[in-house]
């Protein structure tokens, strides 16, 4: 049997080619670092807007450059411009913010009405609550909600500074967005072919679920939190609670980190009941609850569009993204967990043969020859 020798390998080269590719991968991202955060905001919003441009381009006659100026507009109408006012809503009020929090009156809070109580399901548990915080009488709510809410306005604050830094990003992420939506069937052939290059059809799978979890995140997170905050600031306003722009500015942020509208609402419920307008204070926490619960309907309804995940697995993204990423992590964490999950399940699937068994032997297994029996059948 002639002995085929094994070839040998320069190891010493195939280390310094890793390490020149390295080298050249973190200095292109290094280059790259103040365009980044642009880079990928823009990303992520061509991403999740490109059905939109793909059907206004239907519109405008196939003309893909009337198409993107329209985009922009929209991106300028309805992402920057709202995101910048409530930034600065809660900058240019932060000072008043903090100061509300530690100064708040020794309020004693009034009884529960005896509606509370019916309300299906959790009516029994607020009225529980509720009765609770009355019977703390004056000083006690404030020494029972103070430290969740300085901790919270803490939180927020601080957030709303990160925010502010990418609101500066806001130019570059605009020039990236019209170049990608311009541009953007190239760049999508590149990621394709880049993927293929690396996994195969697998890599290729994976990025069309990358781009299906981005879209479902805008869809559910994003759209759900607009909604939420916008009918519960018409609450407000409706109500005549004041500072609603403030509150509709907190209710957005807290929308995003899915803490829900809830808080603010309260605060106004809570002001109308110390004005002695309580039937105004009734209707508005049933609008609170009511837009409270939205997004338990509204949320899985607009992901289950986007791409058919757990919607476990879709939050748990949104949350730990966020804190480890910011408010980008929004996006970024769902696309890792789903590309991870989905990867890990397919190989997982993927029954290898079994590892010790020779080729023909494993041909006599998968088709086994004829027994007497079966001759003779």
């Amino acid at each position: 049997m002639r002995v085929i020798p094994r070839q040998s390998v320069d190891i010493a080269r195939v280390l310094l080619v890793i390490v020149m590719l390295l080298a050249l991968m973190i200095g292109s991202l290094y280059v790259l670092r103040p365009f980044l955060p642009g880079l990928i905001w823009a990303t992520t919003i061509v991403v999740a807007t490109w059905p939109v441009l793909l059907s206004i381009q239907r519109h405008c006659g196939g003309r893909r450059w009337l198409a993107t100026v329209a985009m922009l507009f929209i991106l300028l109408f309805v992402i920057v411009l709202p995101l910048y006012q409530a930034i600065s809503t809660l900058a240019l009020h932060g000072g008043a913010i903090m100061s509300a929090v530690k100064s708040l009156p020794d309020y004693a809070l009034l009884a529960p009405p005896s509606w509370i109580a019916s309300i299906p399901l959790a009516g029994p548990r607020i009225a529980q609550e509720w009765q609770t915080l009355s019977d703390a009488g004056a000083g006690g709510l404030l020494a029972r909600i103070e430290p969740y809410l300085t901790t919270a306005a803490h939180w927020l604050l601080g957030h709303a500074a990160i925010v502010g830094v990418f609101v500066m990003h806001m130019l570059i992420t605009v020039i990236i967005a019209g170049i990608l939506y311009s541009k953007g069937d190239t760049a999508a052939d590149f990621a394709r072919r880049f993927a293929n290059r690396l996994a195969g059809q697998r890599g290729v799978a994976a990025i069309r679920l990358a781009a299906s979890a981005i879209r479902a995140v805008a869809l559910g997170i994003v759209v759900t939190a607009v909604v939420q905050s916008a009918l519960g600031g018409l609450g407000l306003w409706i109500a005549g609670v004041p500072a609603a722009g403030i509150l509709t500015a907190l209710m957005v942020m807290l929308c995003l980190a899915q803490l829900g509208p809830i808080l603010p609402m309260l605060g106004g419920v809570a002001w109308l009941f110390q004005n002695d307008m309580k039937l105004a204070a009734a209707v508005l926490l049933v609008w609170a609850i009511v837009v409270g619960t939205l997004d338990n309907l509204l949320r899985p309804l607009l992901i289950k569009r986007g791409v058919n995940l757990s919607m476990l697995l879709i939050l748990s993204g949104v949350l730990g993204g966020m804190f480890a990423f910011g408010i980008v992590g929004l996006f970024i964490g769902p696309v890792i967990l789903a590309v991870t999950s989905t990867l890990l399940k397919a190989w997982i699937d993927e029954v290898p043969p079994p590892a010790d068994v020779h080729p023909d032997e494993a041909a006599l297994i998968a088709d086994p020859p004829e027994g007497p029996q079966q001759k003779r059948a």
